[in-house]
């Protein structure tokens, strides 16, 4: 099935406390594949007014990627005043955010693959005071650009910045390894909930995920200018959901280069990435592998919010809620496809202590946050009516970071919500896979008719150790299409391997290297972790589209199959079953 179908002020407070549509016409082929379009929106501030004009009263649309945008207002919004508000409505303070950890009571980190203690210390320097950040006035957008795209310029500026961020002293909090170092002890266990005991503090596998990595890369993002001396300075990102960009950006691969990390997969240096990990050598289906998963986790599978960002997660609670669809999709497959085979555990985008040691991470990141900007702007609102989550567990839930003057900040969710008024934007790239909607099955489903006699029943084989491909039926809840989402609960993980696995329904020809069809519902994937050991996780696949490109006529029951890609155990099902779609269906424009 390998066809192209291209369709500040502050206040300081001690270490100590804790704060209370219709589908467009495909494209051609070739467009993607040959004629990456050049031109985007390019962003133009002044913070002059003309002469003999106040500068209070000139006003001025400013034409960014998300469209024009008032100039007194995005000054105005983007100042010292936003520390108190945002654009989602901040309603009163909850008792239950996730709160920041507390440096000085940070632990042991563990080593995610055989539960180790790890033989390096991740925890971050001490200092005296944490100051409440409040993001500063604008006055020039950064724009991060495709890495593919980046001039030599602009390669020279990255190249020397991170040069001199690896020459700072080791126990300077902006240091390579000191930033590094953020992502192992805020994801391998070495910090605890304060006031919780031992429950670890995860921003992975939960509503915290984007949040988290959006801060994390706008302070290394201001480290880096800082140190060049240059504001403008921004982060280019690794454009893998599109053709031009489905390979290691070349200009991490050079071994002189301040940007090289030895420890890669080698195999992997300049091939396609295999955003399934199916193992297809085919590199034209690899490619439509990709688009196809691209499609599914950002429009096709989500019914609502908490479909694309992850679950709740508050204080007190265990850890792994659930992860939204980007984050057990093409994030887990980057980190994956680049971790070196060669070391013991997959160092080092391969595991999560490890990852932030390959610049690569950063760039892989910064792709993932512009997923979040492209899903909360761009994407037809008739799929997901609401994309605003405005629980206050979500936005009072902080974390603590060093920033650019080596002064520790305690952050917020509800700040970070809008990438403009944190002062940078995305250069404008196409998005092939935004109609890369799977073709419909031309005939009736035969699986229906006649294996699902011999199929089982879901209820006879649930809880089940998924260490082999299973297939099974499943009773909807009314016959034919339905508004239905399928409800895999109560997964058992063991953190410390990689663990994925493929959800097809009604799958015609049982090739599971060839995900563009219509039969591909969705994946689960994880990077290896710490919490206990196991973890307890569901996710859920809206079924509704997949429908409207079969013919389900009035069949009252579906087969699932289900194809892990990991080996051996490590995956436990206590249950499926389809369900009724909870959330009201957004309005067609």
């Amino acid at each position: 099935m390998a066809s192209l179908h291209l369709s500040s002020s502050s206040s300081s407070v001690s270490i100590h406390t804790t704060p209370s549509s219709p589908r467009r016409p495909f494209p051609k082929p070739s467009h993607f594949l040959t004629h990456a379009r050049q031109s985007h929106r390019r962003l133009h501030l002044s913070c002059a007014a003309p002469q003999n004009q106040d500068s209070s009263s000139h006003s001025q649309n400013i034409e960014t990627f998300q469209g024009k945008v008032d100039r007194r207002n995005m000054l105005l919004g983007l100042g010292g005043l936003y520390g108190a508000s945002s654009l989602v409505p901040t309603p009163a303070a909850s008792a239950s955010p996730v709160q920041a950890p507390e440096l000085d009571k940070c632990g042991t980190a563990t080593n995610l693959n055989n539960n180790k203690v790890l033989d390096i210390n991740c925890c971050p320097p001490i200092t005296g005071n944490i100051i409440d950040y409040r993001l500063p006035p604008v006055f020039q957008m950064k724009q991060r650009q495709s890495a593919h795209r980046l001039s030599p310029e602009n390669i020279f500026k990255y190249n020397m910045a991170l040069d001199r961020m690896r020459r700072l002293p080791s126990d300077d909090p902006r240091s390579f390894m000191q930033q590094a170092y953020i992502h192992c002890a805020y994801c391998n266990g070495a910090y605890n909930q304060p006031g919780q005991g031992d429950l670890d503090i995860q921003v992975h596998n939960s509503w915290l995920f984007f949040p988290f990595h959006r801060w994390y890369l706008y302070f290394y993002e201001r480290i880096l200018g800082k140190l060049i001396g240059d504001p403008t300075f921004a982060l280019p990102f690794w454009n893998w959901d599109n053709p031009k960009g489905m390979t290691i950006p070349p200009v991490f691969l050079d071994p002189k280069s301040a940007l090289y990390d030895s420890k890669r997969n080698q195999d992997n240096l300049t091939a396609v990435i295999d955003l399934g990990l199916t193992g297809n050598k085919d590199t034209l289906q690899v490619v439509t592998n990709n688009l196809t998963i691209m499609y599914t986790e950002m429009v096709r599978g989500n019914a609502d919010v908490y479909d694309f960002m992850g679950q709740p997660y508050r204080q007190g609670t265990q850890v792994n809620p659930g992860p939204g669809s980007s984050e057990r999709g093409s994030h887990t497959a980057a980190h994956v496809f680049v971790g070196d085979p060669r070391e013991p555990s997959g160092e080092d985008l391969g595991n999560f202590y490890s990852a932030g040691r390959d610049p690569l991470f950063y760039c892989h990141h910064s792709n993932v946050d512009r997923m979040w900007t492209i899903w909360q702007y761009f994407l037809p609102s008739n799929k997901v009516a609401d994309k605003k989550i405005t629980d206050p567990d979500f936005l009072n839930a902080s974390f603590l970071f060093y920033d650019e003057n080596a002064q520790l900040v305690r952050v917020l969710v509800k700040d970070c919500l809008d990438n403009l008024r944190m002062g940078y934007d995305y250069e404008r790239v196409d998005l092939p896979w935004m109609d890369y909607r799977p073709p419909p099955q031309t005939a009736r489903a035969r699986i229906t008719r006649a294996a699902s006699a011999s199929a089982p029943k879901a209820e006879t084989l649930f809880p089940l150790t998924l260490d082999r491909v299973v297939r099974f039926e499943v009773k909807k809840t009314k016959k034919g299409k339905a508004d239905e989402l399928l409800v895999l609960e109560n997964i058992t993980v063991d953190t410390t391997k990689f663990l994925k696995f493929d959800v097809f329904v009604n799958d015609e020809d049982d090739n599971a290297s060839e995900l563009d069809k219509a039969a591909y519902a969705g994946s689960y994937a994880q990077v290896p972790h710490k919490t206990n050991q196991t973890a307890t996780t569901s996710f859920r696949l809206k079924l509704t589209d997949l429908y409207d490109d079969m013919d389900i006529a009035d069949d009252d029951s579906i087969v699932v199959t289900i194809v892990p890609r990991h080996q051996g155990p490590g995956v436990t099902i206590g249950g499926i079953k389809i369900i009724e779609n909870p959330t009201k269906p957004a309005a067609t424009s």
